[in-house]
């Protein structure tokens, strides 16, 4: 464990952070409008902050990250955090071939782990990530239904990439973020973002192509998820993708089990099921080809989490930056710990930090409760097992809007950021990263392959170093020629 002491409270610590408006302007937030709040409990020099009882009113007084509420009301926002992932966690197991219980148990476990890990100074849920789909399903040549074969060659790798991008974090606790925020601008991450939705899109039409009838209930889906998006609000339409699923579901079993289209759905395995157990624990083999694939994925949670931490730092007007070498930390271990067992990767989720961003309440223990609830869900086969009812066509329907949402993710955080295209390093950068991305472009160290992502990851930071090498050296022989 390390030192308990927050870094913020030493001066020989100062370097360990970039200057303030620096941090913010990589992160596009202007540090003029940003005043962030003296609180002593936060900033007080210990591992976990000091917890105080919330004080103001629910209806116009944000909770702070070191505020806690009554257990009631903690229950109720906790259940609302666990629903807000639900959707993205079960769906990521399912198209790696994984086992959605699992998945759900872990999450929560991780939650916890993150809190316990980052002093409880970081808002965040873990979930499963989908930045692991395309280098697992090329590693395992997953067909996309059913139980993944080669499971334990992927898992191997993700514990590889857990343990690298947790000594990343041990390195930023050290130095700070300014490295990598200059290794991972905007132009990169926002490039980065992208191909993990274009690089899956091949894969997901073909899905969903078997036959017609799969192919018109993989669009129905993507309608009744779009309507709930665009028509519905507050809570209903953070859960997009959840209520969309349900209601293509529901329609699915109409189609099928009730007017004879297509298979219909098979709920003995459901009956059969028990209300509590374990779920199947999988062990782990580390196959050299696989770690050199899937490892790489460690730079784009680096790049992904950046800005959610970014995002939480702007929301709670609290300085949180310092302990974002924790969190890098936290969440490679989290993802060492969840694949080690059989789990997927975790990330940290936007769709909670979009709840946050919503409710205005941005209690840390409140993300305990809910990987408290996330556990519960994870020790019921039944559950598991209605999962797994789920035809491939609505998943394969759901991952198209998933996939365009995460392309367009990137493309957000270039308008945020307000990225220059007239200036040829960003269109360079740019043009090459998402073509060799999408097109599944990939190299071969050796005997092993990068796969596309890892391709085009590796060439988004390698062209920026040597552009902004360039543009250093220049700016430096204008200054020795005045």
């Amino acid at each position: 464990m390390p030192s308990q002491k927050d870094p913020s409270s030493h001066s020989k610590n100062g370097a360990q952070e970039p200057p303030e408006q620096n941090a913010l302007e990589a992160a596009g937030i202007d540090s003029a409008a940003i005043s962030y709040s003296k609180n002593p409990d936060f900033n007080n020099g210990r591992w976990f902050p000091t917890w105080r009882p919330y004080q103001g009113n629910l209806d116009r007084d944000p909770v702070g990250i070191n505020e806690y509420l009554p257990p009631s009301k903690s229950v109720l926002l906790g259940v609302q955090h666990t629903f807000a992932m639900f959707g993205a966690t079960v769906l990521a197991p399912l198209l790696m071939g994984f086992d959605p219980n699992l998945a759900i148990l872990m999450s929560g476990i991780c939650t916890v782990m993150f809190f316990m890990i980052t002093g409880g100074r970081m808002p965040s849920y873990l979930g499963s990530s989908f930045a692991f789909i395309g280098p697992v399903i090329a590693v395992t040549a997953y067909a996309g239904a059913g139980f993944n074969g080669n499971l334990n060659v992927a898992l191997g790798g993700i514990m590889a990439c857990g343990i690298i991008y947790a000594l990343i974090g041990l390195l930023v606790m050290k130095t700070g973020t300014g490295w990598i925020e200059r290794l991972m601008p905007p132009i990169v991450t926002g490039a980065i973002v992208m191909i993990i939705g274009l690089n899956l899109a091949p894969v997901t039409i073909q899905g969903v192509s078997a036959n017609q009838f799969d192919a018109w209930m993989a669009t129905l889906t993507v309608l009744l998820i779009s309507v709930v998006a665009v028509f519905t609000g507050g809570m209903l339409r953070r859960l997009l993708l959840l209520v969309g699923l349900i209601l293509s579901y529901a329609a699915y079993f109409v189609m099928t089990n009730v007017l004879g289209f297509g298979a219909p759905i098979d709920f003995t395995s459901v009956a059969a099921a028990s209300w509590f157990g374990l779920p199947t624990i999988h062990t782990p083999s580390f196959d050299k080809n696989a770690i050199i694939m899937i490892a790489p994925v460690a730079f784009i949670l680096v790049a992904e989490n950046l800005g959610h931490f970014k995002a939480v730092e702007g929301m709670t007007n609290a300085r949180v930056t310092p302990y974002m070498g924790r969190a890098f930390l936290a969440d490679g271990l989290a993802t060492t710990f969840s694949a080690g067992f059989g789990g997927t990767g975790v990330t940290t989720y936007a769709e909670n930090i979009g709840v946050m961003a919503v409710t205005k309440v941005y209690s840390t223990t409140i993300f305990v409760v809910a990987g408290v609830v996330a556990v519960v869900l994870g020790l019921s086969p039944k559950f598991g097992a209605i999962i797994q009812t789920i035809p491939a066509a609505l998943l394969g329907g759901a991952s198209i809007v998933v996939f365009g949402l995460i392309a367009l993710a990137g493309v957000k955080i270039w308008i945020d950021n307000h990225i220059d295209f007239s200036k040829n390093s960003n269109l360079i950068i740019a043009a090459v990263v998402v073509i060799m991305g999408t097109g599944n472009f990939s190299l071969h160290l050796g005997g092993f392959d990068l796969g596309g992502i890892g391709t085009a990851t590796l060439a988004a930071i390698v062209l920026n170093i040597l552009f902004n090498q360039a543009s250093e050296v220049k700016a430096a022989k204008k200054l020795l020629a005045k």
